[in-house]
């Protein structure tokens, strides 16, 4: 519906109503719907799930149509990340949010600081997306609200052509709504407790849920050591309870993003249930370390299974845990995401060591001999040392090609003395066109950083806390902090307006008329950045 035919709507319904609602306006009704343009997290969730689908299909037809994110641990955070989008880009096309788990747990826990184990409160994960569209749907109320007080200027004006630039503007506003891959973790339990988890979570506004197929009560964070999977049929009943969630919920586009830990995971908690040989689980099992046993020395405690006919007792740890044997983390990916696609699963996650477009696309090319469409969404994360890991690959490349590599010491060129020499300089082209690159030549369709926000913040304190307490005092902030604001155009070097404060005062009006006590007036010091 258009914002006249709001208007109109309105009218009807406040004369229908007779003399008791002679005071509402309706405009300003129709104004404040349009601000709210999603009023439940379902909403949101159904507009933004059709917007990854028709993004994903965009992908597939032109890998230069991938698509980005980064993490998000507020809603404050979420809100000028996508601001800032609309003002440096125009459009909030193929930009998402990504919701880290590991940024709740050392974030927003109850607890305090915690590791990426899945300790935290899982009622935290749907309250941050919650938290997150309210900031997003705040950013709209703002902008409109900025829009049509220069319509009203406009009009006061008479000035006809602006009037209409500025309802053109109104009915074309590009919300600051965008899709949020969240992180569920390995479900914080058993399949049940996935689907009931992934219920709110989809009801806050998610439509697409990232879920490992570690083990829920032995989760680690992806790039740590001690890593445990699952049997697939235990994973893959997780992916069928997301899929009903978003079915009950009737959001029939949520996507589900099915992640494998396998390349760094070397244990089991489970030996698979197999029927027959070459089923799924005799599959799983296939990647067991054993060693032959002779019934006769059968132990105290064993655990035996067949395999080729053979009697084989795996390799079990004090931990009770199960070794796989060394070197098959790649084929246990490729068998994770093979197995996760023809299971329901629409996007795949592999967690990789290192940013490496040859060892990805290794996988996704076998992948693809299997399900041609397949596409990933990758951790560019922030545990991966870039600078180093690209320096060696580009040092490693050279050394290949019989080029002199002799000034240069592989295990020390993350050394700024390396920083001004050839080597660094491509190494820093292959990072700037990572994204790029591993989006046509390795499958990958959503390119995102975890974690960049906990490290900007670190950053960002670290150098005001050195110059405010140090020689600049005052001006340490001023100078670094507020100039730059002014300057760069940041929008909350007018912090009253971006906590709502102009809003506040357009609903005094609606709600008082004239007898409205407004904040916005010509003592408030925010007039002081007018020019900015």
């Amino acid at each position: 519906m258009t914002y006249q035919a709001k208007i109109e709507e309105f009218r009807r319904t406040i004369d229908g109503r007779g003399a008791p609602w002679n005071a509402i306006d309706p405009e300003s009704a129709a104004r404040m719907q349009t601000q709210n343009r999603f009023p439940t997290g379902l909403d949101i969730a159904r507009h933004t799930a059709k917007i990854m689908r028709e993004d994903m299909a965009a992908y597939d037809a032109d890998p230069a149509a991938y698509t980005q994110s980064l993490g998000c641990w507020h809603g404050f955070i979420g809100q000028q990340k996508m601001i800032s989008i609309k003002k440096h880009f125009g459009t909030t096309k193929g930009r998402y949010l990504y919701l880290s788990g590991w940024m709740i747990a050392a974030l927003r826990s109850e607890f305090g600081p915690l590791p990426d184990q899945s300790m935290h409160e899982k009622t935290s994960v749907p309250a941050l997306i919650e938290e997150l569209y309210t900031f997003l749907r705040q950013a709209d109320a703002r902008e409109l609200g900025m829009l049509f007080r220069d319509l009203d200027k406009a009009r006061e004006r008479g000035d006809a052509v602006e009037t209409k630039r500025l309802e053109h503007a109104i009915e074309n506003h590009e919300t600051h709504v965008v899709p949020i891959i969240a992180d569920i973790d390995a479900g914080f339990g058993n399949a049940e407790a996935t689907y009931l988890l992934a219920r709110k979570m989809i009801e806050a506004g998610a439509c697409a849920l990232q879920i490992e197929n570690q083990v829920s009560d032995e989760k680690q964070c992806g790039h740590q050591d001690g890593k445990v999977t699952v049997p697939h049929e235990d994973f893959l009943q997780k992916i069928r309870a997301i899929r009903y969630a978003f079915l009950e919920l009737g959001v029939e586009d949520g996507i589900i993003v099915a992640r494998t830990d396998s390349l760094g995971a070397g244990l089991t908690k489970q030996i698979a249930f197999s029927d027959e040989p070459g089923d799924l689980g005799d599959q799983y099992n296939a990647f067991l370390d054993c060693d032959e046993v002779d019934p006769a020395q059968i132990g105290n405690g064993d655990v035996l299974i067949t395999r080729d006919g053979k009697l084989m007792r795996p390799k079990r740890l004090p931990s009770n845990l199960y070794q796989f044997r060394p070197g098959t983390g790649e084929d246990r990916c490729v068998l994770d995401c093979v197995t996760a696609l023809e299971n329901g699963a629409d996007l795949l996650w592999i967690e990789t060591e290192k940013p490496h477009i040859g060892q990805i696309g290794g996988m996704v090319s076998r992948i693809r001999e299997v399900i041609p469409d397949a596409k990933l969404v990758y951790n560019n994360s922030p545990s991966f040392n870039w600078t180093l890991n690209f320096r060696q690959q580009v040092y490693d490349a050279w050394a290949e090609e019989g080029r002199d590599v002799s000034a240069y010491d592989r295990n020390k060129l993350m050394s700024v003395d390396y920083d001004g020499t050839e080597l660094a300089s491509e190494a820093d082209e292959l990072i700037r066109t990572f994204q790029r690159d591993a989006a046509r030549e390795a499958g990958i369709f959503h390119h995102l950083i975890t974690l960049p926000t906990y490290h900007t913040a670190a950053l960002s304190t670290d150098n005001l806390a050195k110059r405010y307490f140090g020689e600049e005092g005052m001006l340490g902030y001023v100078k670094q902090v507020q100039r730059e604001e002014i300057r760069q155009g940041i929008a909350c070097v007018k912090h009253q307006n971006m906590a709502g404060s102009d809003m506040g005062d357009d609903h005094k009006e609606y709600f008082a008329g004239e007898a409205a006590l407004k904040a916005g007036g010509e003592q408030n010091t925010m007039n002081q950045f007018a020019a900015a």
